[in-house]
């Protein structure tokens, strides 16, 4: 019963080292902004009519 505890607690312990490298493992800086993309703005302005 002890080892299936401490196995369980190994795989939770795994789980959270994974979790938390993947969260916390980029950039410096953040991530990079995104390129500005001028077909955005004009989809936007067709689905806004104006009176």
């Amino acid at each position: 019963m002890g080892l299936i505890l401490l196995e369980a607690l190994g795989a939770l312990l795994l789980l959270i080292l994974i979790v938390w490298w993947t969260m916390f493992s980029g950039r410096k800086q953040g991530e990079l902004p995104a390129p500005e993309d001028p077909t955005a703005e004009k989809l936007q302005d067709k689905s806004d009519p104006k009176p």
